[in-house]
Parts: C-alpha cells; sequence; structure tokens
C-alpha cells in the first residue's frame, strides 16, 4: 500500500510526519493508495480537499486540538489500520454565486457555505429553498449553509445544529439574526437547492465563502450537495462517529 503523507506547519505534526515517512514511506499524491493527513480539522479539510481531483481516500490522525473527525495518533501497525478501517463517503457542497459585476464563479466545500457582511451595516438576505421563497428578508450578518461533515465546526460555534453522517440533512444556521428576531435557522433535506439573493447589495455588500474560496461582493448565491463528487474518509473501526456526535451535543 502506497501512501501520501501531509501535515500541518505545527512542531507536533511535522515530528509526526518525520516518524512516519521514516517508517513507511511516502509517494506523491497522484502514485498514493491513501492520503494520511497529520494535524486538526484545517489540515484534514485541506487534505480532503487537494485528494478531491485524484479521487483519494483520507485517513487523519490527530496532531491538532480538536480533530472530530480525525483518529487517535498511533504510528504502529498504520498498515494494518488502514486495511481494516471503515470507509465514509460524503458529498460536498457546490456553491455558484454571481458577483455584481455579472461574474459567475464556483466552488466546492466540504464543511460549509457562509456568507458574511462586508461593512458595518448587516446584511439583507432573500431565502428561497427549491424555487419557493421562505424569507422574504432576512436581516442578519451572515449565512451558513453546513453538511453533517462541517456540521460540529463553525456551525456549531453559531448555535447550528450536529447532524451525523448519515443524517440526510443540510443545516441552515443565521449569524446574528435580527430581523425576524425569533428565526434561528432550519434543517432542509439534502437534496435541497438553496438560492441567496442579496438585498441592497452595493449599500450592503456581502462575501461568499466555500470553505477555503471566498468570492467578494455578491448578488445572488446558489447552494446545493453535488452527487457527482464524492470524497471517502477513512475511520479506525472503533471510532464511533454516531456515538461522538450524540456525546457533542451534551457537552457542558
Amino acid at each position: 500500500m502506497k501512501l501520501h503523507f501531509t501535515a500541518a506547519e505545527t512542531d507536533k505534526a511535522q515530528d509526526a510526519l518525520q516518524g512516519l515517512t521514516a517508517r513507511y514511506g511516502t509517494v506523491s499524491l497522484t502514485e498514493a493508495d491513501v492520503v494520511v493527513a497529520l494535524g486538526g480539522d484545517g489540515s484534514m479539510l485541506r487534505a480532503l480537499h487537494d485528494s478531491l481531483p485524484h479521487k483519494k481516500p483520507v485517513f487523519g490522525m490527530n496532531r491538532g486540538s480538536v480533530g472530530f473527525l480525525l483518529n487517535s495518533y498511533r504510528e504502529d501497525d498504520l498498515l494494518e489500520r488502514l486495511k481494516s478501517a471503515q470507509a465514509v463517503v460524503v458529498n460536498p457542497l457546490r456553491m455558484e454565486a454571481e458577483t455584481l459585476e455579472g461574474v459567475t464563479a464556483d466552488a466546492l466545500a466540504i464543511n460549509e457555505v457562509s456568507l458574511f457582511r462586508e461593512t458595518r451595516q448587516a446584511s439583507k438576505l432573500k431565502i428561497d429553498i427549491d424555487g419557493v421563497t421562505r424569507l422574504e428578508e432576512l436581516i442578519c450578518d451572515g449565512m451558513i449553509v453546513s453538511t453533517p461533515a462541517g456540521s460540529t465546526a463553525y456551525n456549531l460555534s453559531a448555535h447550528g445544529p450536529i447532524i451525523p453522517l448519515s443524517g440526510g440533512l443540510l443545516a441552515l444556521t443565521p449569524l446574528s439574526p435580527f430581523r425576524p428576531r425569533r428565526w434561528r435557522g432550519a434543517l432542509l433535506p439534502q437534496k435541497s437547492k438553496i438560492r441567496f439573493t442579496v438585498q441592497e447589495a452595493v449599500d450592503r455588500p456581502v462575501s461568499a465563502v466555500a470553505d477555503f474560496t471566498e468570492i467578494r461582493d455578491v448578488r445572488t448565491v446558489s447552494v446545493w450537495q453535488d452527487d457527482a463528487v464524492e470524497i471517502t474518509l477513512l475511520f479506525d473501526p472503533d471510532m464511533n462517529l454516531d456515538e461522538r456526535m450524540i456525546k457533542e451535543q451534551f457537552m457542558p
């Protein structure tokens, strides 16, 4: 089994990289059978994006802080762990954004698509779901559309719901909603197509971010799950993700 190792720039991750490559060797991403990511959640996210064009499975080992979707770090028996690993296939979100200048750009998001106000003024957003207007006007700092994989990241810090990987849902979570004041978001079927229209887009500019890709001064943003793109994550058999997600919801 040929491995490609990638690591965060931290001392802990780099030390692990040095030890593992000396023991197991490393090949280029194009030659590898499996990508092994060393670091935290951000490093795992970067490894998943880098592996996308090459359709390589990714096995993460925690050399960061939280590491919610990473396996525990052990240098021994790595090849045996990879052979017995369980595969979880996820589909990313595709974001299509049109700017005020009429330029259209798209990007993929494994964790979430986020909209942010760019100035001191709150954004005004119209929200359509599958062609039906659900909110004519939401005044807020921004919005998050989260996948199950990303629901324990930024979405969670914004008080959004945690979604099991098998939940078949997307989380729609507002950032500092002002009007309607009591609206706290929604859970949507993963097949939903969400469209945001930025109202007063010149005076209240908004940016759209898909994981690492930011598009400034957007007029409309459409988000949907791209079933044509598959990402494979590998986990140790004893890493019960459903149990971890349940426990996370009862953390003090």
